[in-house]
């Protein structure tokens, strides 16, 4: 899924919602995709289609309960990635040294402390408000391919001179 940058050869979209007959409505994300999918394939026009999710809801999923160990693992996780990028970033930019991995693995492990040290110090502020880890995410009842009155007729005749695979 990608989004048109305001800098694109077409200029400046602004956030509205199509309009249109409706090609077909798809309970999954990925149904919709296929067929578009299938009419990009037959040579299509699909600049002129849009996929529209439909009744959206914001489902949060817990993944279990966050303790002081859990707090320091995180951060010490993503300490370690950050530290990791600064290491690396220094070594391509450094002259070459038989040191180089030290420095980076140095980075790193620098990263980790600090890390951990940041997820223990939030989790203490936050403790008692929100004392487990989730996941979010937001999904649509269901999903509509909107396209141009216009192409309607054709679209549905590709897609039947084109079954799904």
């Amino acid at each position: 899924m990608t989004n048109q940058s305001s800098f694109g050869r077409r200029g400046l979209v602004l956030p509205s919602i199509p309009k249109g007959d409706v090609l077909g409505t798809y309970d999954t994300y990925l149904e919709a995709q296929g067929v578009v999918d299938r009419l990009a394939k037959a040579d299509f026009e699909v600049s002129k289609l849009s996929i529209v999710g439909n009744d959206l809801k914001t489902v949060e999923r817990v993944t279990g309960k966050l303790t002081w160990g859990r707090a320091a693992l995180a951060g010490a996780a993503s300490g370690a990635w950050l530290g990791l990028f600064f290491g690396l970033v220094f070594f391509i930019f450094s002259p070459a040294s038989a040191q180089a991995f030290a420095f980076v693995l140095a980075a790193a492990l620098i990263g980790a402390g600090f890390g951990a040290i940041f997820g223990v110090v939030t989790y203490a502020i936050n403790r008692r408000r929100r004392d487990f880890t989730s996941t979010h995410q937001v999904l649509a009842s269901n999903y509509q391919i909107i396209i141009d009155p216009q192409l309607t007729a054709k679209a549905q005749q590709t897609l039947q001179q084109h079954p799904a695979e």
